[in-house]
């Protein structure tokens, strides 16, 4: 969830993508990236100005807050336009969000290692977070139909924090999803939530609201309110669709990625070769 990319996957991803392993990803030469090695091991053995929507599905790690979503019923989904091609406008309609969360930070000094705190979680313990985040309706009641792919939860996680819940990077990334504190506090406020940053569920939670604010974004600014994030619409060209562009903004903010005026951007290809590779390859799927 910040500039830079994520420190565990890019020795896994380097082969793959060597051979060719993302399917409809662009050819352009990959940025470099500075990958950080991190020590421990992670355990194998496991057991826009309006009315704000509320994440529907009550979670374990919030019931005890008394945060139980309360979407209004009269409020129904926009109907799609009909689109004849799933292609980003050329030139985005203004962004339906206008409060929008704090920028990425800049790069942590080359050389830094991360720090841990706190208890790690299993495997078992990641993969349900990770899986309850990825059932979730962030949007129920102008977008119910963003759901995060539960390929993409597991994958970002993976580059991210390689599954490690109590892992703190040197920008100040923090936990599963790298979340930063200042995106966690935006969250929070905007759809109503008080998820704990240093939890590994509520973590994944965040991980999970921000990508599909994200979605909700750059959807409605580039694809009409078309919120598939679905790797069969992407060409070989990065900035072809959506699922691209939000793990992108993930990795480098929404200011790098959708900007007002401007064709949809891809500034970190390296990054979402890496998770698309991921997405498919990672050995955290069979977990």
């Amino acid at each position: 969830m910040r500039r830079g990319v994520g420190r565990w996957a890019t020795a896994a991803v380097a082969a793959l993508l060597a051979a060719g392993a993302v399917t409809g990803c662009g050819t352009e030469e990959p940025t470099r990236e500075v990958a950080v090695e991190v020590t421990g091991e992670v355990p194998v053995e496991a057991p826009a100005d309006g009315p704000a929507d509320l994440p529907s599905d009550e979670p374990p790690a919030v019931a005890a807050m008394g945060a139980k979503p309360s979407p209004s019923a009269s409020s129904k989904p926009k109907p799609k336009p009909t689109r004849t091609t799933t292609a980003p406008l050329a030139t985005p309609k203004p962004p339906t969000e206008t409060q929008v969360p704090p920028p990425p930070p800049k790069p942590a000094a080359s050389g830094c290692q991360p720090s841990y705190r706190g208890t790690q979680a299993t495997r078992s313990q990641v993969k349900s977070a990770l899986s309850d985040a990825a059932a979730r309706a962030y949007w129920p009641t102008s977008a119910p139909d963003i759901r995060i792919p539960l390929t993409l939860m597991k994958a970002a996680a993976w580059q991210e924090s390689g599954w490690q819940s109590n892992i703190v990077a040197c920008d100040g990334g923090i936990g599963l999803m790298q979340v930063m504190p200042a995106t966690a506090d935006w969250m929070n406020q905007r759809f109503g939530q008080s998820y704990d940053i240093d939890d590994y569920q509520d973590n994944a939670y965040l991980g999970g609201t921000y990508l599909a604010w994200l979605t909700k974004y750059i959807g409605d600014m580039y694809f009409e309110s078309d919120y598939r994030l679905d790797a069969a619409l992407c060409t070989s060209e990065l900035n072809s669709c959506l699922l691209n562009a939000v793990i992108a903004a993930y990795n480098y903010g929404h200011g790098a990625v959708a900007r007002e005026g401007e064709p949809l951007t891809i500034p970190n290809p390296q990054y979402v070769r890496n998770v698309r590779a991921l997405m498919t390859e990672c050995v955290c799927l069979s977990y």
